[in-house]
This record gives structure tokens, sequence and C-alpha cells, in this order.
């Protein structure tokens, strides 16, 4: 066995621990509190080594060296520009969990230095950087999983399998909802830096340069110049199970409607609808609201899938089916033994085999940059004011 291949039990997808020569060394590029997390899923194997980390913000280098160093024989190289991380021909694979805005162009990056790649959502911040992207899937040899765990996630593989098999009929439409609440979380006055940051490599490929801003760095998500807003970095996941659950492909056309930001500093909308149209023949329709009550985490996004026959409630955690003319009680009810947290063990698992096998992974970038279109367009709805049309064939937008 060369040093890519694991031991895997014959009965089941558990990592077995590995000789010393089958080791595989990671590369970690953004290690704030997502990609700090992932990275420790990725220690959970035993034969990966955290072998340098990458950030332009000192705190988060400095903590995710501390925290990786707990496992033990773990000494990573700090470096504070990702192109020298990938210029070390010992690291094998990088895990990508910077802002948006530098999505693409570190995967592509990676790639052409021969890096094996695991990104975190979404995977790019415009249609033109995910046609790029998915034509460079077309050429390359490497492995790329984009952070899309439900489609690893047991709960969500089933509830495909309850839609393939008939049991809730013809479904022409998913509702789904996700809620939260951030207009009262504080004001922009409250922002800082608790350390050096390289402000100059943090906004990197992004057109409009300003001047470092805390708030900025904190609250990038909610940023049009930085990334789709609340409805991207969340609708990206949901429209991507809803994908998953009816085997969908690109969307035809989205129209999105939202209210105004109501969060001094921010300029996304809070409170968005989008409507995907599928060749298919369903809509998705997803509504979020981060100015609604805060829920428990388990109960606080729901797809519902539309059938003549049943329907399926299907959360986080729960998946439950209910038939035509018994809607007070499930049929089916399904519950994730290990809760919602484990799609991303089983996700990670499934990047690590495949490094292994080179066989395709779960979510390959042509599934991600699919549900992070529907959102995209949705924006671009927004903005013009009418619905927007996906031409798959020039991979463009039209009005």
């Amino acid at each position: 066995m060369n040093r890519r291949t694991f031991l895997l039990s014959a009965t089941s997808a558990t990592l077995i621990k590995a000789a010393p020569s089958d080791q595989l060394n990671l590369g970690v590029i953004g290690s704030g509190g997502r990609g700090t997390a992932v990275m420790q899923v990725f220690q959970k194997d035993a034969a990966v080594r955290v072998g340098a980390i990458c950030d332009v913000y000192e705190p988060n280098l400095q903590n995710a060296a501390s925290i990786a160093a707990k496992v033990p024989g773990t000494k990573p190289r700090l470096i504070r520009n990702y192109k020298q991380l990938l210029a070390d021909k010992d690291i094998h694979a990088v895990l990508i969990a910077t802002p948006e805005h530098w999505h693409a162009q570190m995967v592509l990056d990676a790639l052409a230095a021969g890096k094996d790649v695991y990104v975190e959502k979404p995977l790019c911040r415009t249609p033109e950087e995910g046609v790029r992207l998915v034509e460079a899937e077309k050429h390359t040899k490497q492995i790329v999983q984009v952070g899309m765990q439900r489609r690893s996630y047991d709960l969500y593989l089933d509830g495909a399998k309850l839609v393939a098999n008939g049991t809730l009929g013809t479904v022409r439409m998913v509702r789904s909802w996700w809620l939260n609440n951030y207009v009262g979380d504080g004001s922009k006055g409250t922002a800082k830096l608790d350390g050096p940051l390289d402000w100059e490599q943090w906004q990197g490929p992004v057109k409009q340069r300003v001047a470092p801003d805390p708030f900025i760095f904190r609250n990038w998500r909610t940023i049009a110049e930085y990334a789709g807003g609340i409805v991207t970095d969340q609708g990206a996941h949901v429209f991507d199970g809803i994908h998953l659950l009816m085997n969908a492909s690109y969307p035809l056309a989205v129209t999105a409607a939202a209210g105004k930001p109501h969060r001094d500093g921010y300029n996304t909308p809070e409170s968005v609808v989008v409507t995907a149209e599928y060749p298919e023949d369903f809509l998705g329709v997803f509504s979020i609201n981060y100015a609604a009550m805060k829920y428990q985490l388990r109960n606080d996004q729901l797809s519902q899938l539309d059938g003549d026959k049943a329907r399926m409630d299907i959360g986080r955690e729960d998946c439950r089916v209910y038939m035509q003319g018994a809607e007070e009680k499930p049929a089916i009810s399904n519950r994730s033994e290990k809760g919602f947290g484990w799609a991303t063990d089983l996700h990670v698992q499934n990047f690590l085999d495949c490094v292994r096998t080179r066989k395709t992974p779960t979510a390959p970038m042509h599934k991600a940059f699919q549900a992070v279109l529907v959102t995209q367009l949705g924006n671009l709805s927004l903005r013009e004011g009418r619905r927007m049309r996906w031409n798959a064939k020039l991979g463009r937008a039209e009005a």
C-alpha cells in the first residue's frame, strides 16, 4: 500500500488505525471557528496528521496550532500565505475554510499544485466562478469534496430512498424554511480585532478595496461585496438537500423576494423567499428569516416534500412521513442516533475514503455549484427585480 492507502473494516465504514507509512499530511487554509472544528474531525483519523496551518489572522492561527498539537506527534508549520502551504510537497491534501470570496481561487490553485481538496461551502461567490470550477473538475485527477455534509448523512440518504421508491407518490413542490435571529445581536461599533490581521491578503480577490474594518472581518457573510448573504450561507445547504432528495439537476429559473436589511452595517436582507423551477417538474421554495425567534438547533430548519400520496418532513435530526388521510401520526419515523454533527464526521470520512480509492466523493463541485447557483440566481433576481433563467448550455444567467 502507498501513503494514501488506508485500511477499512470489511463490514463497516469505520476507519481503522493505519500504519505510519499510510499517513496523510493535511494542510489547513483558514483556521477560524469552522476551519478548526473540521480540522479536529480530520484528526480523529489515526492516519491523518496536520502538517501545516495557514491564516492571515494571528489569533486564529495560534489557536488552531494549539488545538492541533493536542494530538501526539503533531507539530504543524505556521504559514501566513496560502501559496507557501500549497508549495509544500509534503502536504497531500488541504482543508479550505476561508471566507467565501476566497474559495474559488484557492481551489483552483490547490488543484494546480496537485492537492486533494476539502472546501467548505458555499463553493463560490458568483455563477462565473462556479462555471470555471466545474470545468476544472472535468480536467483534474484530484479529489474535491465540498462541505455539503447532507450528502453523506444517513438521515438524508434514507430520505432520498423514500422519495425514489415512490412512498410519497409524485412530488411537485418542496417547501423549506430556516429560522433564527441575528437582528438584535449587537451594533456595528462592537466589532474588534484581538491581534494582527493581514487585511490586504484577507481582502484578496475582492475588487472593492477598503480600509481595514473589523466589522467586515467579523460579518463578511452578510456583506454583498464578500458573500451572498444569509440566504446563500444557509440556502446552499438547503437547496443541496432538496437536490439530493429529489435527484434534481440545475434549476431552470429562480425568482426571489426579500425585505430590507434591519441590522446596522449589513447590506443583505435577513428575510428572503427563493423559488426555484426544475426540469424534473417541481418547485423548490426556501424561506429564510433571521428576524424570527431563536429555536433550539435541532428545530430551526425543515424541508417538507408534498407528494400526492404522502408528505415527508425532514430536518436536522428527524425524518417523518405522513400518509394521506392520516396526517396526525407519522407512518414512518426515522431519527439520527448521533445527531446532525455526525454528518460532518461522515462527510470527512467519505473524503478520506475517496482520497485513498480515487472514487468520486459524495459532494463533488458540480453538485455544490448546482446548490449555490440557486441562491446566486435568487440574489440576481432581487437585484434585477425579475425572474432569472439559467442557460445551462452557455453557463450563464439570463433575465
